[in-house]
């Protein structure tokens, strides 16, 4: 049965809407101001719904998603964010606000060719303060918008988003640490799922979570107000309560860094989050304020409330798609372990995505999650491989570039022998400009100390990283999330560094990762005089390889940045020997690559059969 509502449209026009129906309603986030709380939470189940159907048919962040609709709906019923600002750490739980911000039409186009990012951008809307996908940044830019605003008399507040995954990341604890005088007007809000992407274990989290947490304290809030309701005896209460709490913990953390510590608020009640935050807004005037909420991720979708890891990031369907790479693995890295206790499997927070949580099932003693701190994950495998050990870090390529430093002075200025392997290398699709790994090969290959290998199959790459744990010097091994490849494994030594796909005199195609193998075989088939080879070791480089190729014509085929790239490795290696070579360099564009499918991309990028075919077809005339 269709039950219906009537409410005041526009404060103009009476109007009756299907219950469940208020986001046609959508057109700003004002509209929000306009519904009273069980509309709001009418209004919370559409989103849902909207979510949980626009997810099925484009892929995309689920849990993290369905968990924020509640507190999201609170913001914008409280704040103005088109003169406000909400900033979201690593912003995979924005789609709701960008539900609520004029672009609710276009949301069923998110993540797909030419549609809306699945991350904020402010290049998208005005609605988005900043543009994010790496988590940890949140707070500094809070606090740099802050210090604008103060310096140029300007009047807004301004709101951080931040999960307890990324909350404990260097870079918002630096933010947090550097001075204990923070600015009006400034409220980090801190949504306590007990996830990142995985399950939290870090220390940090159990501390923030020890007492604040505990069913006792969190009743009494309702129990005071229950009993004696809004009089003076309930705020003389609350102030003995958080009296008793601040001896139980004995250090008022947040507030000797210049906050004023609200909590623990159930984020998923959205009357109450309004309450909340209709006052912290006020507070705030006078202090900065950290607010602590309590969500559940995945909320409204059973599947996703029980799996929440399983569910952060889906295919089309729901498809959860690790990769055949990381499963290989996880298998390669146990059946490792079993022979050489001393081999440790490191990762930030991607248990699941990277292979590891395998390791972790089967070997716990071997496996260590340090959450999402790339950088540490680097310096604490240093200190073991100086210790004895044998770290094998698993990162992905995007977010293994925030620890550049860290593998530049730790690692391989100290010519450590620790193992990183490189998932999600290449073009990535939907997840957009912050997430493309196009740059590893040039921000590591640069490096003193440091091998760099490319693997085609599951099978090399289990055979790489035998091969990288035999040396006593980093070694890389990069590699996209699945490959298509078969072929005949070849054991890599230096001898067999690269492998002769198809022999060729007038062209040779220099291909890097199976990607891009894929697409020089099915070129060359077209061609008679055309060549492949594999480069399976981008650093070192097979010179004998180039020394019998130099007098053809050479394309090299990467799926990297053309700046920097092996492409610049080859052409910098005949410079030096000053031969004159005809050498084609094609790879990803000196551009950000937008969110779409993977295809479309590697098009944009001229990274297709057809390019390659049209360029190889230069030097046949």
């Amino acid at each position: 049965m269709l039950i219906y509502c009537a409410i005041r449209y526009y404060g103009k026009i009476l109007v009756f809407i299907k219950v469940g129906a208020f986001l046609q309603f959508m057109a700003s986030s004002l509209d929000v101001k306009k519904l009273n709380n069980k509309q709001l939470e009418e209004l919370a189940s559409d989103i849902r719904e909207q979510i949980v159907q626009t997810v099925s048919k484009n892929g995309g962040h689920l849990s993290a998603n369905l968990g924020m609709v509640d507190s999201t709906i609170a913001l914008h019923k409280v704040f103005d964010f088109a003169k406000d600002k909400l900033i979201f750490d690593v912003g995979h739980q924005c789609y709701t606000h960008k539900i609520l911000s004029g672009r609710n039409d276009d949301f069923k186009t998110i993540r797909l060719d030419d549609g809306l990012s699945g991350f904020p951008d402010i290049n998208e809307s005005v609605y988005d303060a900043f543009s994010v996908g790496h988590a940890g940044t949140s707070i500094s830019a809070g606090l740099g918008y802050c210090t604008a605003r103060d310096k140029l008399n300007e009047d807004y507040t301004v709101v951080c988003v931040v999960g307890d995954g990324s909350f404990s990341n260097g870079l918002n604890l630096e933010a947090i640490v550097s001075s204990n005088n923070k600015p009006k007007n400034f409220i980090v809000i801190l949504n306590d799922n007990g996830m990142s992407i995985s399950k939290n274990k870090n220390g940090f989290y159990r501390m923030l979570s020890k007492s604040t947490t505990k069913r006792g304290y969190v009743g009494s809030k309702k129990l005071i107000r229950r009993i004696f309701g809004n009089s003076f005896v309930t705020k003389g209460l609350a102030k003995f309560r958080d009296f008793i709490k601040r001896v139980i913990n004995k250090s008022d953390y947040f507030e000797s860094f210049g906050f004023k510590y609200v909590g623990v608020v159930d984020g998923n009640d959205i009357k109450d989050m309004v309450t909340i935050l209709e006052r912290v807004k006020f507070v705030a005037k006078e202090k900065a304020v950290l607010l602590h909420i309590k969500t559940k991720k995945g909320k409204g979708l059973k599947e996703a409330e029980e799996r929440a890891d399983a569910y952060h990031g889906v295919g089309v369907d729901f498809k959860v798609d690790n990769g055949n790479f990381a499963l290989s693995l996880g298998e390669k890295l146990n059946s490792l372990i079993e022979k050489d206790n001393r081999i440790v499997a490191i990762t930030a927070g991607m248990a699941s995505g990277t292979g590891l949580s395998l390791v972790e099932e089967k070997n716990p003693k071997n496996f260590i999650d340090v959450g999402i701190a790339e950088e540490y994950a680097v310096t604490l495998a240093s200190g073991m491989a100086l210790g004895g050990l044998k770290p094998v870090v698993a990162i992905y390529s995007t977010f293994l570039q925030r620890a550049y430093d860290q593998i530049l002075h730790d690692v391989c200025n100290q010519n450590l022998p620790i193992v990183f392997c490189i998932d999600r290398a290449g073009l990535v699709g939907q997840d957009g400009k912050t997430h493309q790994g196009v740059f590893d090969i040039s921000y590591l290959s640069h490096l003193p100390n440091i091998k760099v290998l490319a693997p085609n199959t599951t099978d090399e790459l289990g055979d790489f990283i035998e091969y990288a744990l035999s040396l006593n010097s980093p070694v890389a091994i990069r590699y996209p999330k699945n490959s298509k490849i078969e072929q005949e494994l070849i054991r890599l030594n230096e001898n067999t560094l690269w492998s002769v796909v198809k022999k060729g005199d007038k062209v040779n195609i220099l291909a890097v990762g199976p990607n891009m193998l894929n697409i020089a075989k099915e070129c060359a088939d077209s061609f008679d005089g055309v060549g492949v080879i594999s480069v399976r070791s981008i650093k070192p480089m097979c010179e004998k390889t180039l020394e019998s190729i130099k007098d053809s014509a050479i394309v090299v085929l990467e799926e990297n940045s053309e700046i920097g790239g092996f492409g610049s490795m080859v052409s910098t290696y005949y410079a030096n020997k000053n031969q004159n070579v005809r050498l084609k360099i094609m790879g990803v564009k000196d551009k950000f690559i937008r969110h779409g499918l993977i295809d479309t991309q590697m098009k944009d990028n001229d990274l297709s059969k057809e390019s390659l075919e049209k360029e190889i077809s230069k030097y046949l005339i």
